[in-house]
């Protein structure tokens, strides 16, 4: 049979598509050291309603405990912990006072705020995952203890696991002060992308690997940004990683023009950021780095990098600006509340809502027997119905398979298992699988699903297996014609509000390159052959850019020519502009994923997003090659007729997207923009 006769649509792909990477042990220990031990000592105290909610609090601090730094850890459990303490105090209050059909209102309501805010980003999705099914357990599941010593049990259970992030080390974690272990991986990670992308210059890997660089940097600036008492980093290890972050952007700005060029480069370019990944990871010198040639300017750009890198490393400091820059409030309400954030809140409005009162309805006619909760449709809708995590029919597929695999699993150990203390063993066992099980939603949710049914019957609750399994398959039919039905404005508002955003990130960063030109001087060469000097040398204590070095390499600081370039034109010109390229690369990376999410959903809402991976990929052109002319200019002063072409090339593409994006894009009007500068606007607009 023909490939396309076998090939499946999206929409069931991607539910079969699973992460993959090595076992996290330390979280798996975690976790095992999390759910079980605070439900038992609950028990002991005589307080097991009080012990099952902070075993439910850590299994969903477990859920967001994914690799990064500690600093991090803080505000990606600690946020959505918070958020979820309060759901249980507005959810307790609500449910003893609120009449059926005021609580429904009030839930759609809280569901409505709460998906416009998970619009803004992952911790504010979490939180608003978190608020919502906290208040539908708050609401739904009685329990004779008051709403804040509930929301005490619950910020409890998510506390321990936060304490035992930032106290236990990594497993492995030898090299220097093991606090920063996640820094430290996140920041040689960097390095390493770079190499690789240096090996994949001029091949068709160069692309993939450029999109693994841009995830590594921002994987890298999460984790050096966590929250933090003082302003910067106060001690010299944290200091020293900030500073190799910061020496690592130059090589990835040099990396993605020579990958721009295309043209494949001496396989000794790639063997410094190696080197320099190693020196980070173990906590030790850089030693001699290789110089790659210099006879193009991205290959100069590398080498005066690698230069700068190694003097960095070597004098333990250096610039410490992680190129940030904090949202304002105003971006944040607009993310939230604009179209993509409606569309987002409307959604989860109605799943969340519907959820509820349905649940509400069976509970009262006593179709759930002698149950007396009715908080897991809503719930379950919360999980389904998150945009941001995954397709609707994905998500509704795997949610259905897993919480049936799930029930059967926790039918058979409910009928062989001591009580309570078989079912404890199992919820340690499952709070342990719960960082493997997040690799696939169907995984998680069987684990989840077994967790909790344990939970419930601790708590005193009878086996319900069928039930759940029953009320699973509701609150899947809930969310998908919640999820096609016709809404205010267009569809499709979370793609085009990231495209959007990514437009206007990749304009201020061109406006800022071009706009900046006039600053650099030119030589006389088009290629800038003539003011440079050959390198075949090694970087390192005592080589090239060290007093008396022979090597062509100047400077009294130690830096190369480049940086006594960028010294004249001005570092904050430069920290400028590496700080607009990483949120134009950062914009795009978004972009990519909700369209590539949007592209798995049922025909019916993809069709909402049809050509928005085309913008994508020409913005992505636009952006890679400003940071081309941005090498270029620093190298030479001026842009070559080749890069101007390329600049007007895919601007007019873009400014022919008719409703997608607006005609109003820079035009490179010469090849030397610092004498004639751009007329137009760089305003780039994608029809959002």
């Amino acid at each position: 049979m023909s490939r396309s006769v076998l090939s499946l649509p999206p929409w069931i792909t991607h539910a079969l598509r699973a992460q993959r990477g090595p076992v996290p042990w330390a979280a798996v220990g975690r976790g095992a050291l999390a759910a079980g031990p605070v439900l038992v000592a609950g028990m002991a105290a005589g307080r097991t309603a009080l012990g099952v909610l902070a075993a439910i609090g850590a299994m969903l601090a477990g859920i967001n405990d994914r690799p990064g730094s500690r600093r991090a850890s803080v505000k990606r459990l600690g946020v959505p912990a918070l958020a979820g303490a309060v759901g249980l105090v507005v959810g307790t209050a609500a449910g003893e006072r609120v009449p059926p059909l005021a609580l429904t209102l009030l839930l759609t309501g809280l569901g409505l705020v709460a998906g416009c805010v998970s619009a803004v980003g992952p911790v504010a999705s979490a939180a608003g995952t978190q608020v919502l099914v906290a208040a539908a357990l708050g609401a739904g599941m009685p329990v004779p203890e008051p709403g804040w010593a509930r929301a005490l049990a619950f910020l409890a259970g998510a506390a321990w696991l936060l304490a035992l992030r930032l106290a236990l080390p990594t497993p492995g974690a030898l090299a220097g002060d093991f606090r920063f272990d996640g820094e430290r991986a996140a920041v040689a990670d960097v390095y390493d992308a770079i190499a690789r992308l240096l090996d994949a210059v001029g091949t068709a890997d160069a692309r993939t690997r450029r999109f693994a660089l841009t995830a590594a940097l921002d994987h890298a600036q999460d984790a050096l940004t966590g929250p933090r008492l003082r302003r910067w980093a106060s001690s010299s290890a944290e200091r020293r990683l900030h500073a190799q972050y910061a020496a690592a952007l130059p090589l990835a700005e040099a990396a993605t023009a020579l990958a721009w060029a295309g043209d494949p480069v001496p396989a000794r370019a790639a063997e410094g950021p190696r080197r320099l990944a190693a020196a980070v990871r173990e906590h030790t010198p850089t030693g001699p780095l290789p110089a790659p040639s210099r006879d193009a300017p991205g290959l100069r750009a590398l080498d005066d990098a690698l230069l700068h890198a190694a003097h960095t490393f070597d004098r333990d400091g250096g610039h410490r600006d992680l190129h940030t820059r904090r949202r304002t409030v105003r971006g944040l309400l607009h993310t939230a509340f604009g179209p993509g954030g409606r569309e987002y809140g409307l959604r989860v409005a109605l799943s969340f809502g519907a959820g509820a009162g349905i649940a509400q309805a069976l509970h009262h006619s006593h179709w759930y027997g002698q149950h007396a909760h009715w908080y897991w449709m809503p719930a379950t809708a919360v999980f389904l119905v998150k945009p941001d995590l995954g397709p609707l029919v994905s998500r509704v597929l795997c949610r259905a398979a897993g919480t049936v695999l799930g029930a059967l699993l926790f039918a058979a150990f409910a009928a062989v298992l001591p009580r309570p203390g078989g079912l404890v063993a199992l919820v340690a066992v499952c709070g342990a699988l719960v960082p493997v099980a997040t690799r696939h939603f169907a995984a998680q949710t069987a684990v989840v699903t077994v967790l909790v049914l344990a939970l419930v019957m601790v708590g005193g609750e009878p086996q319900a297996s069928v039930s759940r399994i029953a009320e699973t398959l509701l609150a899947c039919l809930i969310v998908l014609i919640a999820g096609h039905l016709p809404l205010p404005g267009r569809r499709g508002g979370q793609v085009r509000a990231r495209l959007a955003a990514a437009g206007e990130a990749a304009g201020a960063y061109l406006r800022h390159v071009l706009d900046g030109s006039g600053s650099h001087g030119g030589s006389d060469g088009s290629d800038g052959s003539g003011s440079h000097g050959g390198s075949s040398g090694h970087h390192g204590p005592g080589s090239p850019g060290s007093p008396g070095s022979p090597s062509g390499h100047h400077g009294s600081d130690g830096y190369g020519t480049a940086d006594a370039r960028h010294a004249a034109d001005g570092p904050d010109d430069r920290a400028t502009r590496w700080t607009l390229r990483r949120e134009a690369y950062r914009a795009l990376a978004e972009a990519r994923t909700a369209i590539a999410l949007a592209a798995a959903e049922l025909p019916a809402l993809a069709r909402h997003s049809a050509g928005a991976d085309e913008v994508a990929v020409l913005l992505e052109r636009l952006v890679d090659t400003t940071t081309a002319c941005a090498v270029h200019l620093d190298d030479t002063g001026r842009l070559t007729p080749h890069l101007t072409g390329q600049l007007a090339e895919v601007l007019d593409e873009l400014a022919a997207r008719g409703e997608r994006v607006g005609a109003e894009v820079p035009r490179p009007c010469s090849a030397r923009p610092a004498e004639s500068a751009p007329a137009h606007s760089t305003r780039i607009h994608t029809g959002a």
